[in-house]
């Protein structure tokens, strides 16, 4: 009985597979995003826009949280990429293809201090000000 259908088999292996391709790229997406961050001929609201999406990619903290069933993913499924896709959209024509082949040259996202030290900073303030208003909620 196992063998009655070989070819759902055959394309479960093949959505498998088109799944992590594309899982790969988008983590190569990411990194060539990170990449234009730090070049001088991208404009900065472009640069701007790249760091938010590499600091959300990477960020364990999500718009919706991974322990909601199905929806706890599609922020990073839907989000992510289409966060890619505006950056690719408002970089100058070309580079894009050049941050890609870097990025896969070096296979893994470029550390970055400064940016590390700006994601956790705004993690702290809005972790403050949650703090904050829960005080004069409660407390008052």
């Amino acid at each position: 009985m196992e063998n009655s259908r070989p070819g759902a088999a055959r394309h479960l292996t093949a959505a498998a597979q088109r799944l992590k391709d594309w899982a790969r790229r988008i983590k190569r997406d990411v990194t060539a995003v990170a990449l234009a961050a730090r070049d001088p001929r991208v404009p900065w609201y472009v640069k701007a826009l790249a760091v938010f999406i590499v600091a959300y990619a990477l960020s364990p903290i999500d718009l919706i949280p991974d322990f909601i069933p199905v929806l706890g993913l599609l922020d990073d499924v839907i989000l992510v990429p289409l966060g890619i896709l505006l950056v690719v959209h408002l970089m100058p024509a070309g580079l894009m293809a050049e941050y890609q082949a870097q990025a896969d040259a070096i296979g893994r996202l470029p550390k970055n201090r400064v940016a590390g030290a700006i994601v956790i900073g705004l993690w702290l303030i809005a972790l403050a000000a949650t703090a904050m208003w829960a005080w004069d909620i409660y407390a008052g």
